[in-house]
């Protein structure tokens, strides 16, 4: 195990593979919580000099503050000083990385929205694994990427590996979201504004005043402003658009149910 630790999997490899690549993650985000940051972003710096150096470096050298600094700067895409899983399938050179696949189909969050509604059929706010295979493939033909089964099973399995941490064979959205570039990962945006089942209901309740059990665009975009000034969040016009459009297009014919909704606002959907 100590050897483990001094030897981070696959950075000094010209190129990793998917499953490579999640084993990087984990090794450097040690506490799971889905960003490499503080002791874990300055491990990951020194090893990844370490790998490319082929020497060892002092993170107490002003020099190596300086070039990890730059490094941030290059790739710290919404500058949250830590480093988010599809910020470092941009850092790491990649053999196939079906990761960035998400950056030349997905060209905003409302597509990978519209790719995930037509998968989850159900509305349950989940994608069960027979069906996330479907979703691969149907993301690695819109790239224009070459794969044969063997590599759409082994994307499938790294995805789960990812995700599926409860191992009950199924992937939420704001999970599958992470592998979205940064900039337009906007469920990102609503981290700080997570509501509670018993915060959702009584919002919910509120706008939807016919009680018809869907809420439209115009009141959605009321909701999603009161929502961040509440939480004493800048409204940026331009953005809130973007982020509306993005929610309803998880709508039916611009009727968005609350089972659409929650899956955006609320921490978990709503059993």
């Amino acid at each position: 195990m100590a050897n483990k630790a001094q030897q981070p999997p696959h950075l000094h490899l010209a190129e990793v593979t998917a499953s490579q690549f999640l084993d990087i993650w984990k090794h450097f985000d040690a506490d799971g919580n889905g960003y490499i940051e503080g002791k874990e972003l300055e491990n990951f710096f020194r090893e990844l000099e370490k790998a490319r150096r082929g020497a060892g470096v002092d993170p107490s050298n002003p020099i190596f503050r300086e070039k990890m600094k730059e490094f941030m700067q290059k790739f710290d895409k919404n500058k949250d000083g830590r480093i988010e899983m599809s910020e470092l399938a941009q850092i790491l050179p990649t053999e196939e990385n079906f990761l960035l696949c998400f950056r030349e189909f997905v060209s905003s969050s409302a597509e990978f929205m519209a790719a995930w509604r037509r998968y989850d059929t159900d509305r349950s706010g989940y994608i069960e694994a027979n069906e996330l295979k479907g979703f691969l493939s149907d993301l690695l033909e819109k790239a224009n990427r070459h794969y044969d089964d063997q590599k759409l099973l082994e994307y499938t399995q790294t995805i789960l590996r990812m995700f599926d941490l409860n191992g009950d064979g199924k992937l939420g959205l704001s999970e599958m979201a992470r592998l979205l570039p940064v900039q337009e990962n906007f469920l990102l945006k609503f981290q700080g504004v997570k509501l509670t089942t018993e915060q959702f209901n009584a919002i919910f309740a509120f706008y939807d005043k016919d009680g018809n059990g869907y809420i439209d665009e115009q009141e959605l975009e009321a909701l999603l402003r009161d929502l961040y000034q509440t939480n004493k969040k800048d409204v940026d016009v331009k953005n809130l658009t973007g982020y509306k459009q993005s929610i309803m297009t998880l709508s039916d014919g611009g009727k968005l149910y609350r089972g659409e909704l929650e899956i955006v606002l609320c921490r978990e959907p709503i059993v």
